[in-house]
């Protein structure tokens, strides 16, 4: 089983906040998709980046699906997406290996 998470900030890249709605659509989607999702929203996590002598931070949201294998392609394209509807140069999306105890 793996365990795939998408980082999504807060914010855009100008400040401009991005409403519940935003979030609310990408947790229906994966939930309708993969049968159930975890939606971190509530307490956003921060990130911190050094770009040489700059850093910068942005608040995240975190989702959570478990899979029983990735399909890639369908990931990247899902990511694509994710990074035009929230104007991102990039967008995280990871996964790895887990096992329920």
């Amino acid at each position: 089983m793996q365990l795939v998470q998408i980082l999504l900030p807060r914010a855009d890249n100008t400040g401009r906040p991005f409403g519940r709605e935003d979030f609310d659509r990408v947790k229906e989607d994966l939930a309708s998709r993969f049968d159930g999702v975890t939606a971190y929203l509530q307490a956003p996590a921060e990130g911190q980046w050094q770009d040489g002598e700059q850093s910068s931070t942005d608040e995240i949201v975190i989702f959570e699906v478990m899979v029983d294998d990735v399909d890639l392609p369908d990931w990247r394209k899902r990511r694509a997406e994710l990074e035009r509807r929230f104007r991102q140069d990039t967008v995280i999306a990871r996964y790895m290996p887990m096992a329920l105890v």
